[in-house]
């Protein structure tokens, strides 16, 4: 008996894109255990992601996700979309607003990814991402670029 992997997703090509295309859309959730394990992968224990006492002290509403958590799983749209995580060749954002997580539950993150240029000649996509929480923007100019030629 042979065992069947399924093929890979076709690659997006340059010439089928449009300015202003949406290639993806996710929502994600973050809640205190993800913090935890985020933490202890990256190795940030900052109790403003763990501790609401510490937190509210220093003027936020609460614990609040790493920002490297939430501008790295907003990437993510960009990578499954292009197939390849190494495609990505840049990607740049904004910190605009923390990303509240209350316990018990999870903070909830919106993202969209729109294609925002395109650069035939060195064959690459600019991908520029909307993600909010609650509505409001948490990375501002979010772009990331996408080689695909």
């Amino acid at each position: 008996m042979t065992a069947t992997h399924p093929a890979p997703p076709a690659r997006p090509s340059l010439a089928e894109l449009e300015v202003g295309q949406v290639v993806g859309q996710r929502t994600l959730e973050v809640d205190r255990s993800r913090l935890v394990r985020y933490a202890g992968a990256s190795g940030d224990f900052n109790p403003i992601h763990w501790n609401d006492r510490v937190a509210t002290e220093v003027g936020l509403p609460g614990v609040i996700a790493h920002g490297m958590w939430t501008m790295g799983a907003a990437v993510g749209v960009v990578a499954d979309w292009a197939g390849d995580p190494g495609s990505v060749v840049d990607y740049q954002v904004r910190f605009t607003r923390p990303v509240p997580v209350p316990d018990p539950g999870a903070a909830t993150v919106e993202v969209t990814a729109v294609v925002g240029g395109i650069d035939h000649e060195a064959g690459s996509a600019r991908i520029d991402l909307t993600v909010t929480c609650e509505g409001a923007r948490v990375l501002g100019k979010a772009q990331a670029v996408v080689r695909l030629g």
